[in-house]
């Protein structure tokens, strides 16, 4: 588990291809490892990732094709800037939201505007993702937990402030690119226990008329 709040921007280093798979070597930058032992999970660009080697700078992880079919790692180049963050522990400050590392899906940002110190940026999820995002929801980008301020279909807007835009690779998006989506794992478990019993057949999902029966609407 991870609280969204980013500790450090490293890259890339390496990129190994390994029977359709990849493992990534990661320079953590800022980021010491002193404390990180061989299988603990690391998240890169709100990607939990399992260290398979590590050194005091450097940590090495095996990507999976499920991974590489739902993130942005896919893409990833030697030199490619990412978000950063450990594992929480029980004495960890819970800044941010619980964020579990597993990305649902990928987003692409549509726009970015000057909103005072601040920047605001609207983002096209997946179709299939917009239902569990809503305002003043939270809402996981490249691993930085975020408040939604507004939702438009499947177009959602966050606001980053000077710090975030400063200490993460939000400070170098432009529009059009790419980011991992984490959506709040409460409104996964939501729709599954709205669906009850109907959830263990296939293709089952939220419907105007569940949400009529739930009181919803």
């Amino acid at each position: 588990m991870f609280t969204g709040i980013i500790l450090a921007v490293g890259h890339i280093s390496a990129i190994e291809k390994r029977g359709g798979d990849a493992r990534l070597t990661i320079d953590t930058g800022q980021l010491g490892l002193t404390d990180a032992a061989l299988g603990d999970s690391i998240a890169v660009n709100g990607v939990c990732l399992t260290a398979v080697a590590l050194s005091k700078q450097q940590f090495s992880a095996d990507v999976s094709n499920e991974t590489l079919s739902r993130t942005t790692l896919v893409t990833s180049a030697v030199g490619t800037a990412v978000n950063l963050e450990l594992a929480l522990t029980p004495s960890t400050r819970m800044g941010g939201h619980i964020v579990s590392g597993h990305v649902d899906g990928i987003g692409s940002v549509v726009s970015i505007a000057a909103d005072g110190r601040s920047y605001r940026l609207s983002i096209k999820a997946p179709d299939a993702l917009a239902k569990y995002i809503a305002e003043k929801g939270s809402i996981c980008i490249d691993g930085i937990s975020l408040t939604v301020n507004a939702v438009d279909g499947a177009v959602f807007s966050v606001n980053i402030v000077p710090h975030t835009w400063q200490n993460t690779t939000l400070g170098q998006t432009r529009a059009g690119a790419k980011v991992n989506l984490e959506v709040d794992l409460l409104a996964r478990y939501m729709e599954r226990l709205m669906l009850g019993d109907s959830s263990a057949k296939p293709a089952s999902g939220i419907t105007t008329a569940l949400l009529q029966k739930s009181g919803f609407l």
